[in-house]
């Protein structure tokens, strides 16, 4: 299995790409689909499949996928942080 490598960044905005899109994304979101399907099957499987679920019940689900996405995001992210130099003249994602 091929790693993918997350780009270093050093401001609020790159984070915020890199959270969005690209490897970060590539990574994390497997790890959320799982996590949040086994959390939602835990939590709302009955409802679910008694025909119960709402609007309400949707909501949660999303919140079962989007979390776990922000936490595994989050720690991939600080892993790969940089201290950003406002003196440095060169793109401080090098």
């Amino acid at each position: 299995m091929r790693v993918a490598r997350l780009q270093p960044w050093s401001r609020p905005r790159d984070a915020l790409s890199l959270l969005l899109h690209g490897a970060t994304f590539r990574t994390c979101a497997p790890v959320a689909v799982i996590v949040g399907t086994v959390l939602s099957v835990v939590n709302q499987g009955d409802v679910i499949v008694s025909g119960m679920g709402d609007a309400v019940v949707a909501a949660k689900v999303a919140a079962n996928m989007t979390i776990p996405y922000l936490t595994s995001s989050t720690g991939a992210l600080l892993a790969v942080r940089r201290r950003f130099d406002p003196h440095r003249l060169e793109d401080p994602r090098r």
